[in-house]
C-alpha cells in the first residue's frame, strides 16, 4: 500500500475501498434521522435498525470519513488521567460508571463484528499511560489507584516494553487496536441490509424541530423524522447552554512500517513532551504500521509544519526504521472536549424532546462513540437506559471547579470576534486562521474548516462556502 510523505489521506482511508453510497436525491420521511457517519452516527443508526426503526444516515462526506477516519484506532478504557480527575471531580461512583460504559463499549465491538462479519484487524493489547518524568509519578500512582477503585484491573507498573525508561505507568491489559474504517463499512453494510438508508455526500444545512422533525440538505431535500441524532461534533445547530461548554482541537499524524521488532504490542500515551500516542497495526508485508499522534493545536494555528517536524523527530529518534521505508503517512485529526472533561450524549438541550447529540469525546471518540450509539439508541426507541445515562447527559449542570476553564475558553473564542481582519468563518462569523500545511482556512472557536482553493466547506458545523478564499504561507 504505498504512500508518500505528502500530507492528507489518513492510512485508515487510503487503502479502504467501499461502495460509494449515494447522494440523498429526493425527500423522505423515516422514523429517525442521523446525522454523521462518524463511529457515534453510524452505531447509532445500526442500534436503531436493529430496533426495528426506519432510519436515514446522511453524511456530508464518506462513512468514517471525518474524525473516526483520522484517528488512532485505539479501544481502550483507559483515558490518559482522566479517573483520578473524574473521581475528584464528580466521585468515585460517577468515575466507576464511566468505566463501566467504556468496557462495555469494547467488548460490544467484538460481538458487533462477529455478528456482522466484519474483520476490523482486532488486536488485544495492553493500554499505558506513563511518564518519564520521576516527578510525575505520583500523578501515574493516583491514576492507577482511581482507575482501579472504579473497576478496572488496573496496575502500577515502572516497566513497558518502549525503548526508553519510563518513571510509572498505569497498565490495563486486554484491550483493543482495530481498525476503524473497516469496522463503520462492516456496520453500514449490515445497516443497509437490515433496510436502513446511507446517503454519502450529502450536507445536512437546516433542522427544525416542530411536531416532527424537518431536514434539508444542501441539494434542496428534506427529511421528516420524529427524532434526530445529531453526531457531527460540533452539533450542527447548537443551543447557547451546549455552545459555551465546547472547545475544539487538532491532532498531528505521522504513521510507517517498521521491522516487527521495533514494534511495541501495546498503545502507549503520554501527557508530557506535547502528548505523545503510540500504537501499531498490520501492515501488508509482515511488518507493523507505526502510528504516532501529539502536537495538538487550536485549529487555524500558525507553525504546523514545525509541530508535524517536532512529532516526526521525535518518532525517528525513539523507533530508528520509522521512515527509512517509503511508505509514509501524515494527517491530522480534530476532536471536541467538553468543559468537564465527559461527552454530551443525550437531548440536545432542556427544552427538546426529540433532538439527540453525541459530542465532546475528547480525544476518546472510539469507545465513547459505541457508548453513544447504544445509548442515544435506547433514548429514541424508550428502552432500558443504563445507571451512566445520567453521567453523559447534555443538560447536567457544570461542576464549579470547571468554571475558571469555561471562562477561559469563552474568553479565547471572544478575542476572534474583536479583531477586524477577514475572512471570517460562515457558521458564527469567528475569524478563520489558516493552516499552510492543509492548505485550508480553518475556525478556531468551533472547527468549521475552508478549502483555500475554492472555500468549499470540509468539516461543520458551517455549511455555506467561503467567499474570495486566499492561500497564504506559513509564517
Amino acid at each position: 500500500m504505498p504512500a508518500d510523505a505528502s500530507f492528507g489521506m489518513s492510512y485508515w482511508m487510503r487503502g479502504t475501498p467501499s461502495p460509494d453510497r449515494p447522494a440523498l436525491a429526493e425527500d423522505l420521511t423515516a422514523d429517525a434521522v442521523v446525522i454523521g457517519g462518524g463511529i457515534a452516527g453510524v452505531c447509532t443508526a445500526h442500534e436503531l435498525v436493529r430496533a426495528g426503526r426506519e432510519v436515514v444516515l446522511l453524511e456530508a462526506g464518506r462513512i468514517g470519513g471525518g474524525v473516526t477516519g483520522h484517528t488512532t484506532g485505539k479501544l481502550t478504557a483507559l483515558h490518559g488521567l482522566t479517573y483520578a480527575r473524574l473521581r475528584d471531580t464528580h466521585g468515585i461512583l460517577a468515575a466507576a460508571r464511566y468505566a463501566r460504559a467504556q468496557q462495555e463499549a469494547l467488548e460490544h465491538v467484538v460481538r458487533l463484528c462477529e455478528e456482522t462479519g466484519t474483520d476490523a484487524e482486532l488486536e488485544r493489547a495492553p493500554s499505558y499511560t506513563y511518564v518519564t518524568d520521576a516527578r510525575r509519578a505520583e500523578e501515574i500512582r493516583s491514576e492507577a489507584a482511581a482507575a482501579l477503585e472504579a473497576g478496572l484491573d488496573t496496575a502500577y507498573v515502572t516497566e513497558t516494553e518502549l525503548p526508553f525508561p519510563v518513571a510509572a505507568a498505569v497498565r490495563l491489559d486486554n484491550q483493543l487496536l482495530f481498525h476503524p474504517r473497516r469496522f463503520l463499512l462492516g456496520l453500514a453494510q449490515d445497516l443497509v441490509a437490515r433496510g436502513g438508508r446511507v446517503h454519502e455526500h450529502t450536507r445536512v444545512t437546516g433542522l427544525r424541530e416542530h411536531a416532527d422533525c424537518r431536514i434539508t440538505t444542501e441539494a434542496g431535500h428534506t427529511v421528516h423524522a420524529r427524532d434526530v441524532v445529531v453526531a457531527t461534533h460540533f452539533p450542527l445547530t447548537v443551543h447557547s447552554s451546549l455552545l459555551t461548554r465546547l472547545t475544539v482541537r487538532r491532532e498531528l499524524v505521522v504513521a510507517a512500517p517498521v521491522p516487527t521488532d521495533q514494534a511495541p504490542h501495546g498503545m502507549y500515551l503520554t501527557p508530557e513532551d506535547r502528548t505523545r500516542s503510540v500504537r501499531t497495526a498490520p501492515y501488508d508485508d509482515g511488518r507493523r504500521l507505526l502510528i504516532v499522534t501529539g502536537e495538538a493545536f487550536e485549529p487555524g494555528t500558525d507553525h504546523t509544519g514545525e509541530r508535524l517536524e517536532r512529532l516526526t523527530g521525535w518518532a525517528r529518534r525513539i523507533f530508528p526504521g520509522f521512515g527509512e521505508a517509503r511508505e509514509t503517512y501524515r494527517w491530522a485529526a480534530q476532536d471536541v472536549r467538553s468543559a468537564d472533561h465527559l461527552p454530551y450524549v443525550g437531548h440536545e438541550h432542556p427544552d427538546t424532546q426529540h433532538v439527540f447529540v453525541a459530542t465532546g469525546f475528547g480525544g476518546w471518540g472510539m469507545s465513547n462513540g459505541v457508548m453513544a450509539g447504544r445509548l442515544l439508541a435506547a433514548h429514541v426507541t424508550g428502552g432500558p437506559r443504563p445507571d451512566w445515562t445520567e453521567l453523559f447527559d447534555p443538560r447536567r449542570t457544570l461542576p464549579l471547579r470547571e468554571f475558571p476553564d469555561v471562562v477561559r475558553a469563552q474568553a479565547s473564542v471572544a478575542r476572534h470576534y474583536l479583531v477586524a481582519r477577514p475572512p471570517r468563518c460562515t457558521h458564527m462569523g469567528c475569524e478563520l486562521g489558516f493552516n499552510a500545511l492543509e492548505d485550508t482556512w480553518e475556525c478556531p472557536c468551533h472547527g468549521s474548516r475552508f478549502a483555500a482553493s475554492d472555500g468549499r466547506v470540509l468539516q461543520g458545523p458551517a455549511t455555506s462556502p467561503l467567499e474570495n478564499p486566499e492561500r497564504r504561507s506559513e509564517p
